[in-house]
């Protein structure tokens, strides 16, 4: 007999109870994390670059691109280069927010024996959708403006080496002022200017890297037929004039989320752009690009 069950026997006697060792509790091992299915990731070693087979890989030639900020008058220019007998300019598309998931070990083992990263597929739909695009509207040309593309503007340069680019400029408060007006509920003037002001950052990294053609909002209603000949030439088309007739024709929904819904794009004619700002007006976060883009001295 132990001394333990002795000294146990006699405790339990004396007071009921025994002595028993506490057993340590081991924490629970905390929970792997889960496991990102494969659909969401990436094939390893992606890369985004030119079109490995140009003639192959991509199906749109020389397609436009319009870069600008939100509320720079994008879908003015969209539906009036929508109305030239060449130029099919559709509603913003958000192309470049497609992705592609792959799904199973033997569908990523195949596009990389094919010689694909997972950009170079891709571009490959952006290409196609946006060549059905074109293609559906029996034009040679395809514009297409949506605003967020200029936080992708390496990358879609990267997907069509050959693209053309126009650069639709606006004064920068009177972004700021027209982006609040639209929802002023939700969209503050406190928050205008940091939001707006990314994008014509964007638009103007863009402009220093890349070559295009400028276009100002204000020239562009003051002066639409002359501002869609300049346009026109460097698209290398005749101008014509049911370009500032843009209300007769069809350009698909104005609808809130992919372009500009309001009664002045409805009008169906263009509309004189607001006052200038003041130098008063403006505040200093929007300095700088002002200067850069001429709108303050």
């Amino acid at each position: 007999m132990s001394w333990r069950y002795r000294a146990n026997a006699t405790l339990e006697g004396l007071t009921g109870y025994t002595l028993t060792r506490r057993v340590q509790k081991q924490a629970p091992k905390a929970a792997p994390p889960p496991k990102t299915p494969l659909e969401w990731q990436r094939l390893p070693g992606d890369k985004v670059r030119p079109p490995v087979d140009p003639v192959h890989d991509r199906l749109l030639r020389e397609p436009v691109f319009i870069l600008s900020s939100v509320r720079s008058g994008s879908t003015l220019l969209r539906v009036m280069m929508d109305s030239h007998s060449k130029v099919h300019s559709p509603i913003e598309t958000h192309f470049r927010r497609m992705t592609v998931g792959l799904g199973t070990d033997p569908v990523r083992q195949a596009m990389e024996l094919l010689g694909h990263t997972h950009s170079d597929i891709e571009h490959i739909v952006w290409d196609r959708v946006l060549h059905r695009e074109l293609a559906r509207s029996g034009k040679p040309i395809l514009a297409e403006k949506t605003p967020s593309n200029v936080f992708a503007w390496r990358r879609i340069a990267t997907c069509w080496p050959d693209a053309r680019f126009v650069f639709l400029l606006r004064h920068p408060m009177s972004i700021v002022q027209s982006w609040h007006e639209a929802d002023p509920a939700k969209r503050p003037m406190k928050n205008a200017v940091p939001r707006t002001l990314a994008y014509m950052t964007h638009v103007e990294e863009a402009r220093t890297h890349l070559e295009g053609l400028t276009v100002r909002y204000e020239e562009l209603t003051a002066d639409p037929e002359g501002q869609l000949r300049r346009l026109c030439l460097f698209l290398g088309i005749e101008f014509e004039p049911s370009m500032l007739d843009y209300g007769k024709q069809d350009h698909g929904a104005f609808v809130k989320g992919i372009g500009d819904w309001r009664d002045k794009i409805r009008a169906g004619t263009v509309v004189q752009g607001r006052p200038l700002p003041t130098p008063d007006e403006i505040p200093a976060e929007l300095h700088d690009i002002c200067r850069t883009w001429d709108y303050l001295s």
